[in-house]
């Protein structure tokens, strides 16, 4: 498979989502209250459908990692492992935890969930829960029980371009008026830590996990460093975010023509801003943000040109 795939996104509502994938990217949402778009999924819960080549046009992304592993290296797993979403938060979300897949697999049978947010836009005075204040379980436990959230819950002040990863036993929390994009494992593993008290539809409150959040919380919370190594090329530059045990994360950001050379893996790619187009041999395709698509592992080398910039992940 010699060209790129490119998927049409699930959109789920939310209880906290709003408008600007319809306002910023002319997504048809189903509501005003669409909180995230799954780009580029295979989990069971909402799965990403090809939309080209023909050969595949209609398959669900995980039947298309099952029925044509060549694409994705030759080696299926059981599941296509990564999940990359655009998420919308009109208002905060609740405060979360996720486990690492050891107390995943355990506990919930289902894998943990490592990921990191890209910041795509951000309103003034945005912030983001990232981390806590308690010295150990105990502490946490304590705090909680007394609803010291502001002692408890660390708030970090965000922008567009900004960059956080967040890994399994991280609290966080995305704060209201911020558009991001997330890499993650494709998983749907999350305990709530708090909620603001908030109601849903019926009237009842949603349900709290605060004994499996204190057993999966990293004590003390250290921030993750990214990578940050920035590699000019001609026509554009190549930002590499962040390398853990899941996936590689890094930015193209495209102001002319840009010539790559890629690795063996497949690469998973969202236009997040701008609009250009992507060459490979003789054929090109017009992209803009916010279209996602997969580069096969077997392609070697594309052209992008336009101005434009994309978040790519690699499978490790």
């Amino acid at each position: 498979m010699q060209e790129p795939i490119f998927l049409q996104a699930y959109l789920e509502e939310k209880i906290w989502g709003g408008q600007k994938l319809q306002t910023q990217f002319g997504m048809d949402i189903p509501s005003e209250h669409t909180g995230e778009a799954w780009v580029i999924s295979g989990h069971e819960h909402g799965q990403s459908i090809v939309t080209s080549p023909e050969a595949y046009k209609g398959l669900k992304l995980a039947d298309l990692y099952q029925q044509a592993p060549d694409i994705f290296g030759g080696q299926a797993a059981d599941r296509f492992p990564l999940l990359i979403k655009i998420i919308d938060a009109k208002e905060d979300l609740s405060v979360q935890v996720h486990p690492d897949d050891a107390y995943g697999l355990a506990h919930e049978n289902d894998l943990g969930k490592t990921e990191c947010w890209y910041i795509m836009d951000a309103d003034p005075g945005a912030y983001l829960i990232y981390g806590h204040n308690a010295a150990d379980k105990q502490a946490f436990l304590d705090m909680v029980a007394n609803n010291q959230w502001d002692d408890l819950l660390r708030k970090v002040p965000v922008k567009a371009g900004d960059f956080f990863a967040v890994p399994a036993g991280t609290i966080h929390a995305i704060g209201g008026g911020v558009l991001i994009l997330e890499t993650q494992q494709s998983s749907n593993t999350t305990y709530r830590v708090y909620d603001y008290g908030r109601k849903d539809a019926a009237g009842n409150e949603r349900d709290l996990h605060i004994q499996q959040s204190a057993d999966v919380t990293i004590f003390p919370h250290v921030d993750t460093k990214p990578t940050a190594e920035l590699t000019k090329l001609e026509g554009g530059t190549s930002y590499d975010y962040w390398t853990n045990d899941y996936f590689a994360v890094f930015k193209w950001t495209v102001t002319d023509e840009m010539r790559l050379d890629l690795s063996r893996a497949y690469q998973l790619c969202t236009v997040i801003e701008g609009a250009g187009q992507i060459t490979v041999g003789d054929q090109s395709w017009s992209i803009q943000a916010p279209d996602a698509f997969i580069l096969p592992s077997d392609l070697s080398q594309v052209t992008l040109s336009g101005d434009m910039a994309l978040m790519v992940a690699e499978e490790r």
